[in-house]
């Protein structure tokens, strides 16, 4: 899908920066970085949803 991203000036130096530096390009850095972010806020909040699960299993076991 089709996307445009606009960056502050410094961000997109700082990306022209690694990309060359990386021999990739911007669109393959900025796309994995995306995915790393969207991974781990995913699997951040199946912790903390298994964390409230297993600590508050016999509050929510009276609640229903």
């Amino acid at each position: 899908m089709a996307m445009t991203l606009r960056l502050p000036e410094a961000d997109d130096k700082l990306l022209t920066e690694r990309a060359q530096a990386e021999g990739r390009s911007k669109q393959e850095l900025a796309t994995e970085a995306i995915h790393i972010y969207v991974t781990r806020r995913t699997e951040l909040f199946g912790d903390i949803l298994d964390q409230i699960m297993s600590e508050d299993a016999e509050l929510l076991e009276r609640l229903a």
